[in-house]
C-alpha cells in the first residue's frame, strides 16, 4: 500500500511537471503565428467601431417651481463615434419623471433628443431625478439629472 502510495504521487508531479512545460510551448507557438496579436487587433478594431453617446449637458437646473408645476427639458445626445447608437432603455429615478426617446438608430455624428417631463405634485423641497440611459454604444449606460427646489403650495 505504501508503494502504490509513493508511485501515485510520483506519478502525479511528473504529469504536473510536463503539463507545465506544454502551456509555456503553446504559448511560444501562438507567438510564432501572430495568433494573440491579431485577436487583440480584432478586438481593437471592433471597440473602435462603436458608437459613443455624448451630451451637451448632463444636468438641467429647474430653480425654484410651486407645488404642482410641470418641468419639461430636452436632453440633447450625440453620438460620437464610428457606428449606428440605439437607446435600448431610458428610465427615471422616480414615478414623477417620464422620459420619452426615439428608438431609430443614430447615425455616427447625429443627434437625438430625450423629452423630460417632471411632475412635482407631493414633490416637496430640493430634488434630484437621474434619468438612466442604456444603449449599445461604448459608453453603454450613462445618466443625466434633473434638480431644483419644488415650493410648497
Amino acid at each position: 500500500m505504501k508503494n502504490f502510495s509513493k508511485y501515485s504521487v510520483l506519478a502525479l508531479a511528473s504529469v504536473l511537471f510536463f503539463s507545465c512545460g506544454n502551456s509555456q510551448k503553446g504559448k511560444e507557438e501562438a507567438a510564432k503565428t501572430g495568433t494573440e496579436a491579431v485577436a487583440t487587433d480584432s478586438l481593437s478594431k471592433a471597440a473602435a467601431q462603436l458608437g459613443k453617446v455624448e451630451f451637451a449637458e448632463s444636468a438641467f437646473d429647474f430653480g425654484q417651481v410651486k407645488e404642482g408645476a410641470e418641468v419639461k427639458h430636452t436632453f440633447v445626445l450625440k453620438n460620437t463615434g464610428d457606428a449606428p447608437v440605439i437607446l435600448s432603455k431610458v428610465t427615471a429615478s422616480c414615478g414623477c419623471t417620464q422620459p420619452e426617446f426615439s428608438k431609430s438608430p443614430i447615425l455616427p455624428g447625429g443627434t437625438s433628443d430625450i423629452h423630460v417631463t417632471f411632475k412635482s405634485e407631493g414633490q416637496v423641497g430640493k430634488q434630484q431625478k437621474i434619468i438612466t440611459i442604456q444603449s449599445n454604444a461604448s459608453n453603454g449606460m450613462t445618466t443625466v439629472q434633473l434638480k431644483g427646489e419644488v415650493l410648497p403650495k
